[in-house]
Protein backbone atom coordinates (compact mmCIF):
# COMPACT_ATOMS: atom_id res chain seq x y z
CA UNK A 1 0.00 0.00 0.00
CA UNK A 2 1.41 3.03 -0.77
CA UNK A 3 2.23 6.43 1.81
CA UNK A 4 0.53 9.32 1.11
CA UNK A 5 1.78 13.02 0.94
CA UNK A 6 0.50 13.49 4.53
CA UNK A 7 2.12 10.57 5.93
CA UNK A 8 5.37 11.14 4.51
CA UNK A 9 5.38 14.54 6.47
CA UNK A 10 4.54 12.82 9.46
CA UNK A 11 7.02 10.39 9.58
CA UNK A 12 9.72 13.20 8.62
CA UNK A 13 8.71 15.32 11.52
CA UNK A 14 8.79 12.57 13.92
CA UNK A 15 12.37 11.27 12.65
CA UNK A 16 13.22 15.00 13.26
CA UNK A 17 11.79 15.54 16.38
CA UNK A 18 13.75 12.52 17.73
CA UNK A 19 16.75 13.45 16.05
CA UNK A 20 16.18 16.74 17.92
CA UNK A 21 15.67 14.84 21.24
CA UNK A 22 18.47 12.82 21.24
CA UNK A 23 20.94 15.66 20.55
CA UNK A 24 19.52 17.62 23.55
CA UNK A 25 19.72 14.59 26.13
CA UNK A 26 23.52 14.33 24.12
CA UNK A 27 23.81 17.61 25.09
CA UNK A 28 22.55 17.16 28.86
CA UNK A 29 25.14 14.27 29.17
CA UNK A 30 27.95 16.02 27.75
CA UNK A 31 27.02 19.80 30.18
CA UNK A 32 26.55 17.10 33.31
CA UNK A 33 30.15 15.29 32.47
CA UNK A 34 31.70 18.36 32.17
CA UNK A 35 30.19 19.76 35.03
CA UNK A 36 31.18 16.29 36.94
CA UNK A 37 34.76 16.55 36.24
CA UNK A 38 35.65 19.87 38.02
CA UNK A 39 33.75 18.87 41.11
CA UNK A 40 36.57 15.78 40.79
CA UNK A 41 39.23 17.99 40.36
CA UNK A 42 38.11 20.00 43.06
CA UNK A 43 37.41 17.07 45.20
CA UNK A 44 40.86 15.81 44.22
CA UNK A 45 42.79 19.21 44.99
CA UNK A 46 41.05 19.33 48.29
CA UNK A 47 41.94 15.76 49.34
CA UNK A 48 45.53 17.05 48.16
CA UNK A 49 45.37 19.75 50.35
CA UNK A 50 43.81 18.33 53.36
CA UNK A 51 46.55 15.47 52.63
CA UNK A 52 49.41 18.14 53.01
CA UNK A 53 48.34 19.85 55.70
CA UNK A 54 47.88 16.63 57.42
CA UNK A 55 51.58 15.87 56.64
CA UNK A 56 53.24 19.32 57.29
CA UNK A 57 52.74 18.93 61.21
CA UNK A 58 54.40 15.79 60.91
CA UNK A 59 56.97 17.08 59.13
CA UNK A 60 57.36 20.16 61.53
CA UNK A 61 56.99 18.22 64.60
CA UNK A 62 60.51 16.55 64.32
CA UNK A 63 61.57 20.41 63.68
CA UNK A 64 60.30 21.10 67.04
CA UNK A 65 61.48 18.64 68.64
CA UNK A 66 65.05 18.92 67.42
CA UNK A 67 66.12 21.87 69.70
CA UNK A 68 64.84 20.25 72.65
CA UNK A 69 67.15 17.15 72.19
CA UNK A 70 70.12 18.91 70.95
CA UNK A 71 69.60 21.88 73.69
CA UNK A 72 70.83 19.94 76.86
CA UNK A 73 73.75 19.01 74.51
CA UNK A 74 74.91 22.41 74.13
CA UNK A 75 74.32 23.12 77.50
CA UNK A 76 76.25 20.50 78.98
CA UNK A 77 79.38 21.84 76.15
CA UNK A 78 79.11 25.26 77.85
CA UNK A 79 78.49 24.76 81.47
CA UNK A 80 81.21 21.65 81.52
CA UNK A 81 84.26 24.29 81.08
CA UNK A 82 82.84 26.93 83.39
CA UNK A 83 82.58 24.41 86.47
CA UNK A 84 86.05 23.06 86.04
CA UNK A 85 87.74 26.65 85.75
CA UNK A 86 85.27 27.43 88.94
CA UNK A 87 86.39 24.41 90.62
CA UNK A 88 90.03 24.93 89.81
CA UNK A 89 89.99 28.61 90.54
CA UNK A 90 88.39 28.42 93.81
CA UNK A 91 91.16 25.95 95.64
CA UNK A 92 93.53 27.80 97.80
CA UNK A 93 96.41 26.07 96.55
CA UNK A 94 94.56 25.33 93.33
CA UNK A 95 97.40 26.07 91.51
CA UNK A 96 99.73 23.70 92.93
CA UNK A 97 97.05 20.83 93.07
CA UNK A 98 96.32 21.11 89.00
CA UNK A 99 99.93 22.35 88.03
CA UNK A 100 102.49 19.82 86.69
CA UNK A 101 105.07 19.57 89.72
CA UNK A 102 108.99 21.03 88.71
CA UNK A 103 110.34 18.09 89.40
CA UNK A 104 107.96 15.83 86.63
CA UNK A 105 107.26 14.11 89.99
CA UNK A 106 103.46 13.37 90.37
CA UNK A 107 101.76 15.69 92.79
CA UNK A 108 101.17 12.33 95.83
CA UNK A 109 104.98 11.87 95.28
CA UNK A 110 105.90 15.72 95.72
CA UNK A 111 103.57 15.71 98.33
CA UNK A 112 105.44 12.13 100.36
CA UNK A 113 109.03 13.74 99.96
CA UNK A 114 108.43 17.38 101.09
CA UNK A 115 107.20 15.86 104.18
CA UNK A 116 109.56 13.22 104.82
CA UNK A 117 112.08 16.31 103.86
CA UNK A 118 110.26 18.27 107.07
CA UNK A 119 110.71 14.98 109.66
CA UNK A 120 114.33 14.51 108.69
CA UNK A 121 115.33 18.39 109.08
CA UNK A 122 112.79 17.92 112.98
CA UNK A 123 114.68 15.72 113.99
CA UNK A 124 118.32 17.47 112.90
CA UNK A 125 116.84 20.86 114.82
CA UNK A 126 114.71 19.48 117.61
CA UNK A 127 115.50 22.60 119.21
CA UNK A 128 114.46 25.06 116.27
CA UNK A 129 112.62 28.47 117.14
CA UNK A 130 112.41 32.08 116.40
CA UNK A 131 115.66 33.19 116.51
CA UNK A 132 114.99 36.84 117.57
CA UNK A 133 115.36 37.38 121.82
CA UNK A 134 111.68 38.27 123.27
CA UNK A 135 109.29 38.01 126.37
CA UNK A 136 106.11 39.48 124.90
CA UNK A 137 104.13 39.87 121.48
CA UNK A 138 105.22 43.40 121.36
CA UNK A 139 108.71 42.77 121.54
CA UNK A 140 108.49 40.16 118.84
CA UNK A 141 106.62 42.53 116.83
CA UNK A 142 109.28 45.18 117.08
CA UNK A 143 112.32 43.00 116.67
CA UNK A 144 110.69 41.43 113.50
CA UNK A 145 110.35 45.07 112.10
CA UNK A 146 113.77 45.82 112.51
CA UNK A 147 115.13 42.23 111.26
CA UNK A 148 114.26 43.70 107.22
CA UNK A 149 117.56 44.16 105.58
CA UNK A 150 119.96 42.24 108.71
CA UNK A 151 120.45 39.64 110.51
CA UNK A 152 118.77 38.50 113.46
CA UNK A 153 121.75 38.37 115.49
CA UNK A 154 122.55 42.20 115.10
CA UNK A 155 118.73 42.61 116.09
CA UNK A 156 118.87 40.65 119.13
CA UNK A 157 122.19 42.65 120.20
CA UNK A 158 120.45 46.23 119.34
CA UNK A 159 117.29 45.72 121.13
CA UNK A 160 118.02 45.13 124.86
CA UNK A 161 118.94 48.94 125.06
CA UNK A 162 115.58 49.99 122.77
CA UNK A 163 113.08 47.88 125.30
CA UNK A 164 115.38 48.99 128.57
CA UNK A 165 114.39 52.67 127.80
CA UNK A 166 110.91 51.86 125.96
CA UNK A 167 109.57 49.13 127.53
CA UNK A 168 105.42 49.76 125.89
CA UNK A 169 103.90 50.92 122.92
CA UNK A 170 102.59 53.55 124.90
CA UNK A 171 106.26 54.70 125.77
CA UNK A 172 107.71 53.93 122.01
CA UNK A 173 104.61 55.91 120.89
CA UNK A 174 105.77 59.15 122.57
CA UNK A 175 109.55 58.44 122.04
CA UNK A 176 111.60 61.29 120.56
CA UNK A 177 112.94 60.04 116.89
CA UNK A 178 116.47 61.49 117.09
CA UNK A 179 116.86 59.28 120.37
CA UNK A 180 115.36 56.32 118.50
CA UNK A 181 117.17 56.40 115.43
CA UNK A 182 120.66 56.77 117.05
CA UNK A 183 119.75 53.42 119.62
CA UNK A 184 119.14 51.39 116.36
CA UNK A 185 121.59 52.82 114.11
CA UNK A 186 123.82 49.49 114.00
CA UNK A 187 120.38 47.83 112.30
CA UNK A 188 120.74 49.45 109.45
CA UNK A 189 117.93 51.07 107.67
CA UNK A 190 117.78 53.42 110.95
CA UNK A 191 115.75 56.06 110.11
CA UNK A 192 112.84 53.99 108.30
CA UNK A 193 112.77 51.43 111.14
CA UNK A 194 112.53 54.46 113.49
CA UNK A 195 109.73 55.53 111.86
CA UNK A 196 108.24 52.18 112.05
CA UNK A 197 108.23 51.09 115.12
CA UNK A 198 106.93 54.35 116.02
CA UNK A 199 104.15 54.38 113.92
CA UNK A 200 103.44 50.71 115.25
CA UNK A 201 103.69 51.76 118.70
CA UNK A 202 101.06 54.61 118.25
CA UNK A 203 98.74 52.21 116.29
CA UNK A 204 98.71 50.19 119.18
CA UNK A 205 98.15 52.68 121.91
CA UNK A 206 95.48 54.07 120.30
CA UNK A 207 93.47 51.30 118.18
CA UNK A 208 94.37 48.51 119.94
CA UNK A 209 94.79 49.39 123.91
CA UNK A 210 98.38 49.12 123.97
CA UNK A 211 97.89 45.17 123.15
CA UNK A 212 99.12 43.22 120.13
CA UNK A 213 96.28 42.09 117.97
CA UNK A 214 95.93 38.36 117.13
CA UNK A 215 94.27 38.25 114.39
CA UNK A 216 96.08 38.74 110.78
CA UNK A 217 93.73 41.17 109.43
CA UNK A 218 94.79 43.66 112.29
CA UNK A 219 98.45 42.72 112.05
CA UNK A 220 99.43 43.96 108.66
CA UNK A 221 97.29 47.28 108.84
CA UNK A 222 100.24 48.62 111.49
CA UNK A 223 103.20 50.32 110.07
CA UNK A 224 105.91 48.42 108.42
CA UNK A 225 104.18 44.95 109.06
CA UNK A 226 103.28 42.84 106.04
CA UNK A 227 102.47 39.22 106.15
CA UNK A 228 105.63 37.83 106.87
CA UNK A 229 106.24 39.74 110.23
CA UNK A 230 102.24 39.21 110.88
CA UNK A 231 103.23 34.94 110.70
CA UNK A 232 106.11 35.33 112.97
CA UNK A 233 104.09 36.93 115.46
CA UNK A 234 100.85 34.94 115.37
CA UNK A 235 102.97 31.22 115.31
CA UNK A 236 105.05 32.78 117.49
CA UNK A 237 103.63 34.61 120.37
CA UNK A 238 100.07 33.75 120.06
CA UNK A 239 100.73 29.84 118.87
CA UNK A 240 98.52 30.43 115.19
CA UNK A 241 99.81 28.48 112.75
CA UNK A 242 101.60 30.69 109.86
CA UNK A 243 104.11 29.94 106.80
CA UNK A 244 107.27 32.68 107.45
CA UNK A 245 108.27 33.32 103.77
CA UNK A 246 112.25 34.97 103.86
CA UNK A 247 115.18 34.33 101.74
CA UNK A 248 116.40 31.42 103.34
CA UNK A 249 112.51 29.71 102.83
CA UNK A 250 112.27 30.98 99.25
CA UNK A 251 115.61 29.83 97.84
CA UNK A 252 115.45 26.63 99.89
CA UNK A 253 111.54 25.35 98.85
CA UNK A 254 112.72 26.68 95.28
CA UNK A 255 115.93 24.46 95.75
CA UNK A 256 113.61 21.09 96.56
CA UNK A 257 111.70 21.66 93.87
CA UNK A 258 108.62 22.16 96.21
CA UNK A 259 107.57 25.48 93.76
CA UNK A 260 108.89 27.46 90.76
CA UNK A 261 106.77 30.54 92.21
CA UNK A 262 108.95 33.87 93.16
CA UNK A 263 106.25 35.72 94.63
CA UNK A 264 106.27 35.33 98.52
CA UNK A 265 102.22 34.86 98.81
CA UNK A 266 102.33 32.05 95.67
CA UNK A 267 105.21 30.70 97.97
CA UNK A 268 103.13 30.32 100.96
CA UNK A 269 99.94 29.71 99.22
CA UNK A 270 102.15 26.62 97.01
CA UNK A 271 104.32 25.43 100.32
CA UNK A 272 100.78 25.31 102.33
CA UNK A 273 98.94 23.20 100.18
CA UNK A 274 102.11 20.45 100.83
CA UNK A 275 101.31 20.12 104.75
CA UNK A 276 98.61 20.21 107.18
CA UNK A 277 98.29 23.45 108.22
CA UNK A 278 99.23 22.66 112.18
CA UNK A 279 102.84 21.86 110.47
CA UNK A 280 103.31 25.25 109.67
CA UNK A 281 104.89 26.90 111.89
CA UNK A 282 107.87 24.75 113.06
CA UNK A 283 108.00 24.00 108.67
CA UNK A 284 109.05 27.32 108.82
CA UNK A 285 111.70 27.06 111.72
CA UNK A 286 113.09 23.82 109.99
CA UNK A 287 113.59 25.44 106.56
CA UNK A 288 115.12 28.94 107.90
CA UNK A 289 117.16 27.06 110.19
CA UNK A 290 118.99 24.70 107.70
CA UNK A 291 119.21 27.45 105.33
CA UNK A 292 121.33 29.30 107.74
CA UNK A 293 123.16 26.60 108.93
CA UNK A 294 123.80 24.09 106.28
CA UNK A 295 121.94 24.81 102.45
CA UNK A 296 123.57 28.47 102.37
CA UNK A 297 122.94 30.69 99.03
CA UNK A 298 126.22 30.71 97.71
CA UNK A 299 127.85 27.42 98.49
CA UNK A 300 125.97 24.72 99.99
CA UNK A 301 127.41 22.36 101.83
CA UNK A 302 125.91 19.33 100.07
CA UNK A 303 128.36 16.73 101.63
CA UNK A 304 126.74 17.54 105.37
CA UNK A 305 123.89 17.50 104.48
CA UNK A 306 121.29 15.78 106.27
CA UNK A 307 118.70 16.01 103.36
CA UNK A 308 121.08 15.18 100.42
CA UNK A 309 119.17 11.86 99.14
CA UNK A 310 115.91 13.78 98.78
CA UNK A 311 117.59 16.79 97.48
CA UNK A 312 116.89 17.43 93.37
CA UNK A 313 119.89 20.10 93.70
CA UNK A 314 122.35 17.88 95.27
CA UNK A 315 125.95 18.51 93.91
CA UNK A 316 125.06 22.54 93.66
CA UNK A 317 127.49 22.78 96.68
CA UNK A 318 130.57 20.79 97.92
CA UNK A 319 129.73 17.16 98.02
CA UNK A 320 133.25 15.75 99.91
CA UNK A 321 132.42 15.33 103.50
CA UNK A 322 135.69 16.75 104.58
CA UNK A 323 135.61 19.80 103.41
CA UNK A 324 131.21 20.22 103.62
CA UNK A 325 132.09 20.33 107.56
CA UNK A 326 134.14 23.67 106.84
CA UNK A 327 131.13 25.66 105.70
CA UNK A 328 128.72 24.74 108.76
CA UNK A 329 127.46 27.54 110.75
CA UNK A 330 126.27 28.28 114.12
CA UNK A 331 126.18 25.35 116.49
CA UNK A 332 126.65 23.09 113.76
CA UNK A 333 130.28 24.36 112.93
CA UNK A 334 130.57 24.80 117.02
CA UNK A 335 130.22 28.72 117.06
CA UNK A 336 127.49 31.28 119.13
CA UNK A 337 123.83 31.24 117.47
CA UNK A 338 121.93 34.43 116.68
CA UNK A 339 120.16 34.60 120.13
CA UNK A 340 121.64 35.87 123.59
CA UNK A 341 118.87 35.14 125.68
CA UNK A 342 118.00 31.10 123.78
CA UNK A 343 115.81 28.54 124.95
CA UNK A 344 117.03 25.91 127.45
CA UNK A 345 116.64 23.32 124.97
CA UNK A 346 118.60 24.94 122.49
CA UNK A 347 121.95 25.06 125.46
CA UNK A 348 120.76 21.58 126.16
CA UNK A 349 121.63 20.66 122.76
CA UNK A 350 124.79 22.38 122.63
CA UNK A 351 124.28 25.75 121.63
CA UNK A 352 126.35 28.64 122.63
CA UNK A 353 124.49 32.09 122.99
CA UNK A 354 125.42 35.00 121.23
CA UNK A 355 127.66 37.48 122.48
CA UNK A 356 126.07 41.61 123.55
CA UNK A 357 126.55 44.06 121.12
CA UNK A 358 130.53 45.12 121.43
CA UNK A 359 131.46 41.98 122.24
CA UNK A 360 131.98 39.90 119.25
CA UNK A 361 129.97 38.72 116.36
Amino acid sequence: MKKTPARKTAAKKTTTAAKATAKKATAKKTATAKQATPEKKTTTKKSAAKKTAAKAPAKKAPAKKAPAKKSPALKKATVAPQKATAAVKGVPPAQTIVEKTPTGESRTALVRRARRINRELAEVYPYAHPELDFTNPFQLLVATVLSAQTTDLRVNQTTPALFAKYPTPEDLAAANPEEVEEILRPCGFFRAKTKSVIGLSRALAEDFGGEVPGRLEDLVKLPGVGRKTAFVVLGNAFGRPGITVDTHFQRLVRRWKWTEETDPDKIEAAVGALFPKSDWTDLSHHVIWHGRRICHARKPACGACPIAPLCPAYGEGETDPEKAKKLLKYEKGGFPGQRLNPPQAYLDAGGIPAPPLGAGS
